[in-house]
């Protein structure tokens, strides 16, 4: 993992500046780790998680590469953070994820008392936020989530649908 994604973002900035925008700054770093699962032909999916204004995690789907069902871009970012901070417990993080985490992320956000995700894309076949399953505020569970989702959806979305159409042409071939 590049060295790029981790610490301060743009340290010129006074950490509560009303003018930052800091849902697409860090939506913006998880799009370039999209970028990277992209070029290793991977589901292009990135995810960062902050501590304040500091990233800690981050990651991109890496299943194909790891040959591992469980290394999706959150449960790597989730990783990377726990072990920044020595902690399981990640109550106050923030998770950026460029498409709606699936039942096994959301569960894994569950059980880390991630405090906040935001994410681009809906994913309408395996959302668990928003889309198919509201798992991050189930009041049946003991953990719920602040959520904000759509940040940056069309760039988000955009990644995706080019990936898969590029996948259905390759196998017309």
């Amino acid at each position: 993992m590049s060295d790029e994604f981790f610490g301060d973002v743009d340290e010129g900035f006074v950490r509560d500046d009303p003018l930052v925008d800091w849902d697409t700054k860090f939506m913006r770093q998880a799009l370039a780790l999209a970028e990277q699962a992209l070029e290793q032909d991977e589901v292009p999916v990135g995810a960062v998680v902050t501590h304040g204004r500091r990233v800690i995690g981050a990651g991109w789907n890496q299943r194909e590469a790891l040959q591992d069902p469980t290394a999706h871009a959150e449960m790597i970012a989730i990783t990377q953070a726990a072990a920044s901070l020595e902690s399981w417990r990640l109550e106050e993080c923030t998770l950026y994820v460029t498409l709606e985490p699936c039942p096994m992320c959301a569960g894994a956000l569950v059980q880390s008392r991630i405090a906040r995700v935001v994410y681009g894309a809906r994913d309408p076949k395996a959302g668990a936020v928003d889309s198919l399953f509201r798992l991050l505020d189930d009041t049946r569970l003991n953990h719920r989530a602040e959520i904000t989702g759509g940040v940056l959806a069309p760039e988000c979305g955009g990644i995706l649908s080019h990936f898969f159409q590029e996948k259905r042409k390759q196998g017309k071939k």
